[in-house]
């Protein structure tokens, strides 16, 4: 009998290039058994964007380096978390196609799923505006990739994660209130929180969940006279067959607390939540917790294209050859793409100062320069929310 095990490649195998299309496998040794080593340049560019969306987070980069740290190539890239667009070059690898031609589908699947994940993290962070909002993905998405989910959530603008290992990774305590099931174990909301008080350290944030058998107003106040001053705030997870209207259940609830001197009990809100939700919300909430719409983000169309063999200019057929530089005005953020040869611009028809964004992170196999921490990364993107965004003040 085959012996069971997850259904994962395992980093050895990644790097083996097991994950690969066969299609390129067979390419390589192709080019091996015929002896034809030929130099490329490669680019990665967004071939498209999701629905409405006119721009996206380039993440996923650091894993790229991963995988191809040692190889003999050179790679320049923009860096993450930077505000990318369609047709533009975020990633160029320069070397002989065999040493790193069958790693172009696990490349795809870390920028694709990443900058997916950062995308729509930053779609909310934007939404949601200075309020709390947490990513719970993980539990939507296969556990051996939710660290990247909740990684990427959280440099795309999310303030915590929820997993222990997210957490770890990320050098950030994750974030919880209390579950149903210890509700139901306990036998109710009161003995539930007041276990939590009791044993889990002080530093941890008192969040009762205030909708497993009762009324949420109700359990709400049941929680508030458990713990008085030292409830953090209330969590409602309503299932959607009693709902209602959320925003009404929450002016009610605001309400309510506010009446009997628990104004600083902060009210946040999870279950099947989208941007459109979160906007109607914020009046009246303090923070959402978001999963199913980060777990399920939609990718980000990448593509790898040759644009150079051997120093020649070459391409696919709707593909422009050679190989070309990213630059971005600091005024304005006009985007223009030239190429690399050309001495370009350096102003920007507003009078803006143009800059080139690629940067050199791999030469001849061996990593250039110090990877940025997840905390600097997400502050960068929401540094570039403000003038994506101008109607809103994201928390740094």
């Amino acid at each position: 009998m085959k012996k069971q095990s997850f259904h994962i490649a395992s980093e050895r195998e990644i790097k083996r290039g097991r994950t690969t299309d066969v299609y390129f496998s067979r390419t390589v040794e192709i080019l091996k058994r015929s002896k034809s080593s030929r130099r490329v340049k490669a680019e990665f560019t967004a071939k498209s964007l999701p629905p409405e969306y006119g721009w996206a987070i380039l993440a996923g980069l650091e894993e790229c380096l991963t995988l191809l740290e040692g190889l003999d190539i050179d790679l320049r890239a923009v860096d993450e978390g930077t505000v990318i667009r369609p047709d533009e070059p975020v990633m160029t690898i320069e070397g002989n196609y065999i040493d790193f031609g069958v790693f172009e589908t696990p490349l795809l699947g870390f920028l694709c799923q990443a900058s997916g994940v950062a995308t729509k993290a930053a779609r909310l962070r934007i939404a949601a505006g200075e309020h709390m909002l947490i990513s719970f993905g993980a539990r939507r998405m296969h556990p051996a990739v939710s660290p990247m989910i909740e990684r990427n959530a959280f440099v795309g603008g999310c303030d915590g994660v929820a997993t222990v290992k997210a957490g770890e990774m990320l050098g950030i305590e994750p974030s919880g209130t209390i579950p149903h099931s210890l509700v139901i174990l306990s036998g109710g909301i009161d003995d539930a929180l007041a276990g939590f008080d009791k044993y889990m350290a002080k530093g941890i944030k008192r969040i009762a969940l205030v909708d497993t058998f009762g009324d949420e107003k109700f359990e709400a106040l049941a929680a508030c006279d458990t713990l008085g001053r030292g409830l953090y705030g209330v969590r409602l997870d309503t299932p959607r067959s009693r709902r209602g209207d959320m925003y009404d259940i929450v002016r009610e609830l605001r309400w309510e607390l506010d009446l009997r001197g628990y104004s600083h009990v902060k009210i946040l809100v999870s279950g099947g939540l989208d941007e459109a939700e979160i906007e109607d919300l914020c009046e009246v909430v303090d923070g959402f917790g978001v999963g199913t719409c980060l777990s399920n983000a939609h990718v980000i169309d990448f593509a790898m294209d040759i644009v150079e063999v051997d120093g020649e200019p070459r391409a696919k057929r709707g593909k422009m050859s050679g190989e070309k530089k990213l630059l971005r005005c600091a005024v304005c953020h006009s985007d223009f793409v030239i190429p690399a040869g050309s001495s370009g611009r350096t102003e920007c028809e507003c009078g803006g100062k143009v800059e080139n964004l690629s940067r050199n992170y791999i030469k001849a196999g061996r990593i250039m320069r110090k990877l940025p921490a997840p905390g600097d990364i997400r502050r960068r993107v929401l540094k570039n929310l403000r003038w994506l965004d101008g109607r809103t003040e994201c928390p740094d």
